[in-house]
Parts: C-alpha cells; sequence; structure tokens
C-alpha cells in the first residue's frame, strides 16, 4: 500500500480547538452544536449544505470544533482563532450558552450526551459500546508542516518523548461525572481506550507504516487513515504531523502557547535530521510510563527523559527546554507565544485551578465550569 505525503512548506502551522456548549445557568452541557453550525453558516453567507470553513461538528452534539488555515506565524493562527470564536459567540450569546474548554466536563454524566447525527459517528457508538459513551472530553490539536515523509515518522517518535510535558501543560480533566479522579487529566486515559487510540508504535521507515496501514484496513480495524487516533500521527493528506496529546485548554493565550512549543519542537528536529542526525526514541515501556505519570501528577510529574533511565521533575526539563529554543522561537516569530508556557507554569494548569475553584466553594462543580467559561470570555 503507498501512501503519499502532501507537499507541505516546513513548520507552517494549524490549530484544531474543541470547544464544549453549556448552560450559562446552571453550566450543565447544551446539545447545539447544530444551531451554532446552522447560525455562523448562515451570517457567513454560505448557502444551506455548505459547512463553514472554520466551525466544525464533532462527536457529541455539545461541542463545535475551531480550526485554523494554515498559517507561518503562530500570532497569525491566534488571531483567526480570535476571529473565528467571536462568531460562534454571536450565535451561542442569544442562546443563553457559554464556551467552555476543559479535558472534561466535571459533572455532565458521559452516558447521557446526544451523539451527532453522522454514519462514523454511530460506527464509532456501535463498536466501542460503554467506551465510546464515554467520550465527553476535549482536545487541542496542532498540525505542524513536513517537508519530507521521511522527516515525519521520526519527528513523531521525537513528540512523544515530549508527551508529558505537553500533557502536564495542559492537564485540566481531574473530574469526570462528579467525581475527583485524582489525576490531572482523565481525558489522556480514557481516550486511549478506543481503538488505535493511544502512544503511535514505532516504525523505522516509511513503508513499515504502510504495512500497518494495510493491516488496519485489511483486518476492518479502520476504513479510512484518519481513524488512526495516536497522540501523535502523520497525516499524509495535509504533509503534517499532528500533536494530539493536549486536554482542553481555557484560553486562546494557552492555546498558542503549546502551538508554539510544537512549532519550535518540530522545527528543531526537522533541522536535526537535515543535518543527518537521528531523533533519540525513547523505549516503549518509558513512553507508558511517561504518560501514566503526566497524566497522575501534572506539573508534578518525575519524567524519565531517556533509555538510559535519567529523571527530571518535568517543569525543570521544561525550563531548560524553553532555553534551548527560544533562538528557534525568534526565527519562527513565536518567541512571545513560547515565553506563554511558562506563565502557564507560574499562573497553574487547568487541573490546579479547577481544583482550587472546587475547593473554594465546597466542591460545587457548578462554579469549576462558570470560572472556566468566564476565563475563556476574558482571555479571547
Amino acid at each position: 500500500m503507498n501512501i503519499d505525503f502532501a507537499q507541505s512548506a516546513a513548520n507552517t502551522l494549524g490549530i484544531e480547538w474543541e470547544i464544549a456548549l453549556v448552560d450559562r445557568e446552571s453550566g450543565d452541557l447544551r446539545s447545539e452544536a447544530q444551531a451554532v453550525l446552522d447560525g455562523v453558516r448562515v451570517a457567513a453567507g454560505l448557502p444551506e449544505g455548505q459547512e463553514h470553513p472554520r466551525v466544525t461538528q464533532e462527536l457529541l452534539s455539545n461541542t463545535v470544533e475551531l480550526v485554523t488555515g494554515v498559517h507561518t506565524r503562530v500570532a497569525d493562527a491566534r488571531q483567526e482563532l480570535s476571529e473565528t470564536l467571536a462568531e460562534v459567540r454571536a450565535v451561542t450569546d442569544p442562546l443563553n450558552v457559554e464556551l467552555y474548554s476543559a479535558g472534561s466536563h466535571p459533572f455532565a454524566q458521559p452516558t447521557q450526551q446526544p451523539v451527532t447525527d453522522k454514519e462514523r459517528y454511530s460506527k464509532l457508538i456501535d463498536r466501542t459500546q460503554w467506551w465510546g459513551r464515554q467520550m465527553v472530553i476535549y482536545g487541542v490539536h496542532v498540525h505542524v508542516g513536513v517537508d519530507h515523509h521521511a522527516k515525519a515518522l521520526p519527528i513523531v517518535d521525537g513528540l512523544i518523548n515530549y508527551q508529558p510535558h505537553l500533557l502536564a501543560l495542559s492537564a485540566s480533566s481531574p473530574f469526570w461525572g462528579g467525581d475527583d479522579t485524582g489525576y490531572a487529566s482523565q481525558r489522556s486515559l480514557m481516550f486511549q481506550q478506543l481503538p488505535t487510540g493511544g502512544l503511535p508504535f514505532h516504525f523505522d521507515q516509511w513503508s513499515e507504516y504502510e504495512k500497518y496501514v494495510a493491516d488496519m484496513m485489511h483486518t476492518g480495524v479502520v476504513d479510512e487513515l484518519n481513524e488512526i487516533r495516536w497522540d501523535v500521527r502523520p497525516v499524509p493528506r495535509f504533509g503534517t504531523v499532528e500533536m494530539r496529546i493536549c486536554d482542553g485548554l481555557s484560553s486562546i493565550r494557552e492555546v498558542a502557547a503549546v502551538a508554539a512549543l510544537t512549532q519550535c519542537l518540530v522545527a528543531d528536529m526537522s533541522a536535526q535530521l537535515d543535518a543527518g542526525r537521528h531523533i533519540p526514541v525513547m523505549s516503549n515501556w518509558f513512553r507508558v510510563e511517561n504518560k501514566w505519570r503526566a497524566a497522575r501528577y501534572g506539573l508534578d510529574a518525575i519524567i524519565i527523559l531517556d533509555s538510559a533511565g535519567n529523571e527530571k521533575l518535568v517543569t525543570e526539563h521544561l525550563a531548560d527546554e524553553l532555553t534551548r529554543l527560544t533562538p528557534i522561537a525568534k526565527r519562527l516569530g513565536c518567541e512571545e507565544e513560547l515565553a506563554d508556557v511558562w506563565r502557564i507554569v507560574t499562573d497553574g494548569a487547568g487541573y490546579q485551578r479547577q481544583r482550587a475553584v472546587a475547593g473554594a466553594h465546597e466542591g460545587n462543580l457548578r462554579e469549576v465550569v462558570l470560572a472556566n467559561t468566564r476565563r475563556l470570555r476574558i482571555e479571547d
């Protein structure tokens, strides 16, 4: 099976941001996605049957996804997200609906959320049953352009080395169905229960990846390439590597920060490959452990740095990496956004803010939702 990798300009990027729709008073989820999709389409002057290019549907009818075009600078993608968010708010404000972004909703009952009426989603739920009905989760995905398919798989491996950093920064799903799970990111562990979800396999050659996809299609595991839902994956039709690690983030500023970190990491790895160097591949058992540690402990995780088993507090290693990546950020024009990564560390990640709000309100999770929606409105 031959899988062509599209031509893409190196280090260009696009962002996908999943947004939940919640009631302004109760904080509970509202299944208003179709009303939002129809509203933004009409406002944009698009004919019936034509979808808005920047606001799309998702698995659940309480969710919309904001999608940017292709950009060279994170700041431009950030501006586009802000403009699209304003289009969505023009529809949701009259509906008494607020916009919410975190890895999960803290108290909504997962199995009671309506699924979008679309064949691919119905098929997913039919196959995955209970696990599929649990997917009341939201994330941020960042695509970065790669100029040759031979770089894609090494960069996938390289980004997995930074999975604990990205997950710890974005972790924002400590609550599930009204309970505190004890984890910083319940979402990341929940999502990997889906077929082909979770950590990617390591392949030495593009042909090995093609063989894997052929096997998955031949045996009916997937029908389409995009049904391979790894935490990081190549996306041949766009010519990108897609980072799918992050929980939902409650401000455009934070979305831009993780986008900048991702862009800088990919640019650095691409340059290393151009220079004839190799991207280290972490032992699979350490990759699994790192993901679990970041999901459990967030910014307090002690992570494994290499196959020799050396360890360091994730925030300490992150500080070193931000210093190392700053010259790359200057070249890419995202120095300000990369600096905001450390702001997440100093201000607190989403899971920490949620627990602080719950503690200040005697465990009232409605207040957790409303605090999130206020933050998204202030910082959009």
